[in-house]
């Protein structure tokens, strides 16, 4: 085995395979184990500690974007390190101007969670991280998917972002002006407040987190529409950019996949090279973008 450093271009090669330096070391790289949808099973979790402990040193590391790290692994050790995860269904990456490992919320078994976070995660995972991992993007593309408007992998400050949504529909005929209103009491945003007589709604403040649904004993607020919400444009990073909702909520898995495959095209077609997706939609526009996401 050789025992000779490596080379600035076998430092750029591994980093494409998910290996990058150690600073601390000459010769040792972290490797990012990719989850999927953030999640993995007690088998695979047995096999990335056994890979640490084969090739590594013993030590793991989870990542911002839910990929885990085997710590310290030396220059030789990576080949057989990759070898050895692929025998279990495993595998590494997650660098390079690419569709980036999807980050998902737990909104599948989250009290809140409004959609199945980690069944869309996966499907994402599959056909764009897998499916689109051969084509050459002007920067990386990172997904997020939450399971509700709590926001907490901030899909908003993803280049795409989906979060659940639950459209309440009320019937004011029902409403009766209760003293104490359980609909008020339920809405973490203010949008449902009490007025003289009776429930008052501000509709541009509700976030459809759906958590007023069925709390009236009368039944003034039932479910409209349950669905999906797209941002685009979001980053966070040195620079940071808010994502913009697009105006439709979609009412199904299908449109949004559909969704985020026009997006990719677009960023891999109109994108300039260096610029990331928010910089794309601010130069040609977001009205323009949403038109071709929404009418391709």
């Amino acid at each position: 085995m050789s025992t000779s450093l490596p080379t600035a271009e076998d430092v750029k090669r591994v980093k494409g395979l998910g290996f990058l330096r150690d600073k601390n070391t000459d010769d040792c790289f972290n490797g990012r184990v990719i989850t999927r949808n953030g999640k993995i099973t007690a088998a695979e979790s047995h096999t990335i500690a056994e890979a640490a402990e084969r090739f590594g040193n013993g030590e793991i590391a989870m990542t911002t974007r839910l990929t885990v790290e085997v710590q310290h692994v030396p220059f030789a050790n990576i080949e057989p390190m990759r070898a050895f995860l692929k025998e279990r269904g495993l595998e590494t990456g997650g660098t390079g101007a690419k569709v980036r490992p999807v980050v998902s919320c737990k909104g599948t078994t989250c009290q809140y969670g409004l959609i199945d976070t980690f069944a869309l995660s996966q499907e994402i995972h599959e056909r764009f991280f897998v499916g689109w991992n051969d084509q050459k993007l002007p920067h990386k593309f990172k997904i997020a998917v939450g399971g509700c408007p709590n926001n907490c992998v901030k899909p908003d400050l993803n280049d795409i972002g989906v979060i659940g949504q639950r459209v309440p529909a009320h019937d004011m005929d029902k409403c009766r002006g209760c003293k104490v209103c359980q609909i008020e009491k339920a809405c973490p945003v203010g949008a449902s407040r009490l007025g003289n007589e009776k429930l008052s709604v501000n509709k541009e403040l509700c976030n459809h987190c759906g958590r007023c649904v069925g709390k009236c004993p009368f039944g003034v607020v039932g479910t409209e529409m349950e669905g999906y919400r797209i941002y685009i444009g979001g980053r966070w990073g040195k620079r940071t950019a808010q994502g913009r909702a697009l105006d439709p909520i979609f009412s199904s898995k299908d449109e949004v996949l559909a969704v985020i495959e026009r997006a990719l095209t677009l960023f891999r077609d109109q994108g300039v090279a260096g610029e990331r997706f928010s910089d794309t939609v601010a130069r040609l526009g977001f009205a323009n973008v949403q038109d071709k996401l929404l009418n391709l």
